[in-house]
């Protein structure tokens, strides 16, 4: 992914320095791409650490945010639950010597992400990006640091007092189980490369025109509202649209209504309205708890501290970057059937 997004930057760069002139040869199309676009790009962490921010993390401050933030859904000890598979596991004190995983060769030996890591830029990074599943990049660069040492330390690749930094990440990476368990030669890497995939090219009898659709099922299309009004924050690249032009507030949740602090709170992400996801159907809740006049307060608290137990195995993670009184408009809403 680091290595992807690099060379979209160096062509978006590229892009940027004869901007002027396309713009002469093709007027109107495209236009030079702003330095505040470009930085808005770069967020990557490569291989060799750069990009990575300044900051540090012991494994201490890991572990309370681990059980505060991750736990739910990882587990104490990485070991997971039914729907996340595991993170720590199957690395032993001789891969740390070899730097290369032995249990990887061993079919009925279940991955782990500590077993297959290959460079420890890749954990920080996509930390940074995607966690926690249900408020992403809500993480300070320190706190990733302390959580990405907790993670190590899980496989005993740093010692429980250790604090990780930009200083000594380098370092650490002498250490991973598996650094040594990844190739470079292929086609991802080197236009020379050896491709991962073969296959013969099929250039004839081409359709002239290819009608794109959507695969997604009808109860889901309107899952998170019109996707065609939902932009990148660069470009003009537009999601499907969703929803019929036109239609009501009912398929297409107004700013501001309950719906849309549910999508942007990140609900949707585990409950469907109507269907099971990861966790229930929002009306399945609305149904277990009508007449129970203790239902508000009770889902509130257990929204802010997480919980589980009631809708099965899994766990909801705790919601403690929602604001109060949004915890309280969003169980109303649930409780009042969650329409859209």
């Amino acid at each position: 992914m680091s290595r992807l997004t690099s060379v979209f930057l160096a062509a978006l760069i590229a892009a940027g320095a004869t901007g002027a002139a396309a713009q002469d040869k093709f007027p109107g199309v495209g236009r030079t791409a702003t330095p505040a676009e470009i930085k808005a790009w770069d967020i990557d962490v490569r291989p060799d650490f750069k990009g990575l921010p300044r900051g540090s993390g012991s494994v201490k401050k890991g572990e309370d945010l681990w059980e505060a933030k991750c736990a739910t859904c990882h587990g104490t000890f990485g070991e997971s639950n039914s729907v996340f598979t595991a993170i720590s596991g199957g690395t032993t004190s001789a891969d740390i010597q070899s730097g290369r995983t032995a249990s990887l060769l061993k079919p009925e030996q279940a991955r782990t992400t500590l077993m297959k890591l290959s460079q420890v830029s890749t954990l920080w990074d996509y930390v940074n990006r995607a966690m926690p599943w249900n408020a992403p990049k809500t993480l300070s660069a320190d706190e990733v640091y302390a959580l990405v040492a907790y993670i190590l330390n899980l496989g005993e690749i740093v010692p429980e007092d250790f604090v990780l930094s930009d200083a000594n990440i380098a370092e650490v990476q002498k250490r991973l189980p598996n650094r040594n368990g990844m190739t470079r030669a292929h086609g991802l890497w080197d236009v020379k490369g050896k491709p991962d995939v073969k296959s013969s090219a099929c250039m004839k009898d081409c359709a002239a025109t290819v009608a794109v659709t959507s695969q997604l099922p009808d109860y889901a299309r309107t899952a998170h509202g019109n996707l065609a009004e939902q932009n990148r924050t660069i470009g003009e690249v537009r999601g499907t649209r969703t929803v019929p032009a036109g239609a009501t507030a009912n398929a297409a949740p107004a700013q501001g209504t309950a719906r849309t602090l549910a999508e942007k709170s990140g609900c949707l992400a585990c409950h469907g309205i109507a269907n099971k996801v990861v966790g229930p159907g929002l009306r399945d809740i609305a149904a277990k708890y009508k007449g129970n006049a203790g239902a508000e307060a009770s889902l509130a608290a257990k929204v802010k501290a997480g919980g589980g137990g009631v809708w099965g195995e899994i766990p909801m993670p705790p919601n403690a970057h929602i604001q109060d009184d949004d915890i309280r408009t969003l169980v109303r809403w649930v409780l009042d059937g969650a329409a859209q």
